[in-house]
């Protein structure tokens, strides 16, 4: 199959998964609450600037900015790691990480040009230049680490010390796609992310005196996602193997300044660790399925429990490793089989004695998957595929974990799902053997595909979404071709682009909306990292819009945004 042919075919998923999103969500139970920002104010703190200019697909990045030639290009796009010591917050972006996802996760590489944004995968300057780039993720750019103080209210660019530190810290930053993590712990600043070559790159400051102290490179781990610090300890949820393929685990730092990379497993898992949270006196991890593992249940995305942390030395040892145990997985509630095996699981916090995750969704990952193990030969046959396929993000808690007293729950989700059966090459509805408490799948929003993080602050819990409705409107067949495609499926609300921020006041009460439009910024198309600051939030934005720049239109801009959300004076 063509790359050109690919594409057509990302087109039509795009534009068809629109109508299904909006039918499996209206009988999924009671609408979401009405939107209610009141009682917060946010504050835009700091915000990617240009950092290149842009020709053509292709074609050499004049100098600058400022550009004599092309546009202004801007490609950092996520704070991808967040963490805070004192008054300093901490974090390190990613570049382009729509383009990273779409080559290295959907196989997507034909280049894609628009008024928002361009990916060039191959032809890409950086891919050509370094053979050590793979064209799947040729718009990367070496990412950046930030630190905001709260009291000067400026933002410092740390990166030129990791450059200027030794060759080898210049080649770990070139070569890491970006920091997906950020942590810190006993005046030590950790942030990572994966390499170019699938493994694990590390990089760590002196949270005093904000001096760069060196970096590393781990060989066992190939990919990661969370620090958690709680009852005197640093943990870190990774995935082992290369890009995370052999499984995951979690580790604990028994490093310091002077030997700040060293780490001890203290969880073995056959899935990537996730996010991870402090819960009933144990560790909880939500996890990915590595690449390639299979449905079995233990290697489906879900939820794991440590042993509890009070047991032999403080905290989480070597010897509990092996004593980790999965409580949930998404086949108790996805009824298709290929369809639960690409499901991820993101944000996970303990609120009100409960735990609660939500689900991950890359957009048409599941549709590929369908489509590589069963083939169609009719457009029908391959309508129906890519419409069955889609899902929006579903919000779970639980109680009593790991008893006979386990308690799950289904807050916003479906009561029933499309799966396929291949005996009969058709689609049924199937029961969840789940009834949503508060409301439809992605809050009601069908374009909320990622639980991104979840965050209890003031006695709320926050939750933070990916709406990709933005990005589905720029790949929309033109107005001419679109009459061939349902009304429903025309396309999204452009009231509703932009990421979400949900607020649960209470336990017992739905969610809110805190914001449906990327906090502002509807270009901003997810709240990727939440931490608690007072009664309120620092919040870091995805927003991979790399060639809205102008800012004399009336068009926000993209790049990376970190803003404060605190409550409102009344």
């Amino acid at each position: 199959m063509t790359q050109h042919t690919e594409r057509r075919i990302l087109v039509k998923i795009v534009a068809l998964a629109a109508g299904l999103l909006l039918a499996v969500t209206t009988a999924a139970g009671p609408a979401a609450a009405a939107p209610s920002g009141d009682g917060y104010r946010f504050a835009l703190l700091a915000k990617a600037k240009p950092d290149e200019c842009f020709a053509g697909v292709g074609v050499p990045y004049p100098a600058g900015p400022p550009c004599a030639g092309g546009i202004k290009k801007v490609n950092q796009a996520y704070v991808w790691g967040l963490t805070r010591v004192g008054g300093d917050v901490w974090f390190g972006t990613g570049a382009n990480v729509h383009c990273l996802t779409s080559g290295a996760t959907l196989n997507a590489i034909e280049p894609v040009l628009n008024d928002d944004w361009v990916c060039e995968y191959g032809e890409s300057q950086y891919s050509k230049a370094d053979a050590e780039i793979p064209v799947s993720v040729g718009d990367m750019r070496a990412p950046e680490v930030w630190v905001y103080n709260e009291r000067t209210r400026r933002s410092v660019n740390k990166s030129a010390e990791i450059r200027a530190r030794s060759a080898d810290d210049l080649y770990r930053l070139k070569h890491t796609i970006g920091m997906r993590a950020a942590g810190t712990f006993k005046d030590v600043v950790l942030l990572g992310g994966p390499s170019t070559d699938q493994r694990l790159n590390m990089f760590a400051f002196d949270a005093r005196t904000k001096r760069f102290l060196g970096s590393h490179t781990y060989d066992t781990y190939g990919n990661i996602r969370t620090f958690l610090a709680t009852r005197d300890a640093l943990y870190l949820g990774v995935g082992t193997g290369r890009n995370g393929s052999t499984g995951g685990a979690v580790l604990r730092w028994t490093g310091s300044k002077r030997f700040p990379f060293d780490f001890v497993p203290v969880g073995a898992l056959p899935v990537q660790a996730a996010d991870l949270t402090l819960h009933d006196g144990r560790v909880a991890a939500t996890s990915w399925p590595a690449e390639g593992s299979g449905n079995s249940a233990e290697k489906l995305a879900g939820v794991w429990l440590s042993p509890p942390l009070a047991d032999g030395e403080p905290g989480l040892n070597p010897q509990d490793a092996a004593g980790w145990r999965q409580v949930w997985n998404v086949s108790r509630y996805e009824p298709d089989r290929v369809t639960a095996a690409t499901y991820g699981l993101g944000g996970v916090a303990s609120y009100g004695g409960y735990l609660y995750w939500g689900t991950m969704h890359v957009p048409t990952k599941a549709t590929k998957v369908h489509q590589s193990l069963f083939p169609q030969t009719t457009p029908e046959a391959k309508q129906a595929q890519i419409v069955n396929t889609q899902r929006a993000v579903s919000i779970f808690r639980g109680k009593n974990l790991g008893t006979d007293q386990q308690q799950v729950e289904l807050l916003y989700g479906s009561t029933e799902l499309p799966a396929y059966r291949p005996a009969t090459a058709s689609w049924e509805m199937v029961p969840t053997n789940n009834t949503p408490l508060n409301g439809k799948s992605g809050f009601g929003q069908p374009f909320n595909n990622y639980t991104w993080r979840m965050a209890v602050s003031g006695g709320k819990l926050f939750v933070g979404t990916m709406d990709w409705s933005y990005l589905l409107h720029d790949l929309l067949p033109e107005p001419q071709d679109a009459a061939a495609v349902s009304r429903a499926a025309a396309g999204p609300d452009p009231e509703q682009y932009g990421g979400d921020l949900w607020m649960f006041p209470s336990p017992d009460s739905p969610a809110t909306a805190v914001s449906t439009n990327g906090v502002g910024n509807n270009l901003n198309y997810g709240v990727r990292n939440m931490i608690v600051h007072g009664d309120g939030l620092y919040l870091g934005m995805a927003n991979p819009m790399n060639l809205r720049t102008d800012t004399t239109d009336d068009i926000p801009e993209g790049g990376w945004e970190l803003i404060s959300m605190t409550k409102s004076c009344r």
